[in-house]
């Protein structure tokens, strides 16, 4: 699995900006695929998942503020962040996790770089 994140940038608090994450290869053994972020001196969190199933997970501090959402033609996962936060600054991280053999096995696309300016 391959996944290719695009999207980020500087934008102003309370704005809102998209980031896309396009999958590739294996893409239909994905068993969830999602968002993990990580801030300067902290420890990467995870944001937001989606499953095969289509459940969705969200970090308390987004909940209400960012959406998760999939395209399945297009094998593109979307994260939209609304009302964003000066605290949602962070490099954003496309990831995936499939099963292979009942062995789990992670995907990281590239960072993203999210600044929020106050």
């Amino acid at each position: 699995v391959q996944l290719q994140a695009s999207g980020g940038g500087l934008v102003q608090a309370g704005r809102s900006v998209r980031l896309s994450c396009a999958a590739s290869g294996s893409v239909s053994s994905i068993n969830s695929i999602g968002w993990y972020r990580q801030a300067p001196g902290k420890q990467r969190e995870l944001v937001a998942a989606l499953t095969s199933g289509g459940h969705t997970n969200y970090a308390d501090s987004v909940k209400g503020r960012f959406t998760i959402s999939r395209d399945v033609a297009k094998n593109t996962v979307y994260l939209q962040m609304n009302s964003l936060k000066p605290e949602d600054t962070a490099v954003y991280y496309c990831y995936a996790k499939r099963f292979v053999m009942s062995n789990r096995v992670d995907y990281w696309g590239q960072g993203t770089l999210v600044t929020v300016s106050s």
